[in-house]
């Protein structure tokens, strides 16, 4: 079951075999995650919608020249100057890193919890987003 949509990920789960309290683990364990997602979303919501605003107010047309290349280091100084380049590549790197962030919640919030088979399955799914990462950057 999805332990975002109030299932029971564990054998100790609510209902299930298992020590007395797992399901208040459960439960904790939702709540965190749901905020990790809703904190991500919403600082990325905020990011874009800045970078749109910034936009507008510099007469910048969306359908004009690309803008240039993502580079780490022009983020920071593009966000110390305040171009609206800057926040919609941060928004975009929010929204893409938030399902990652969820997962690495489920990892530590079920290596909490000693459910081990959560852990093995969260960090296998962790493994594929770093080689996913990995080999995108080296390939682009």
């Amino acid at each position: 079951m999805n332990p975002v949509a109030g299932g029971s990920a564990s054998p100790g789960g609510a209902g299930g075999p298992g020590p007395a309290g797992a399901g208040a683990t459960e439960r904790a364990l939702d709540r965190t995650i749901g905020r990790v997602l809703q904190w991500g979303i919403g600082a990325s919501i905020a990011l874009l919608v800045v970078g749109v605003i910034l936009m507008i107010a510099g007469g910048i047309d969306p359908l004009g020249p690309p803008p240039p290349p993502f580079d780490v280091a022009a983020l920071g100084r593009g966000l110390r100057t305040v171009q609206p380049e800057a926040f919609l590549w941060l928004g975009l790197i929010v929204t893409i890193a938030t399902p990652s962030l969820r997962v690495i919640a489920s990892l530590v919030g079920f290596g909490r919890a000693g459910d081990r088979r959560m852990v093995l399955v969260s960090a296998g799914i962790l493994t594929v987003i770093v080689a996913s990462v990995a080999l995108g950057s080296t390939v682009g």
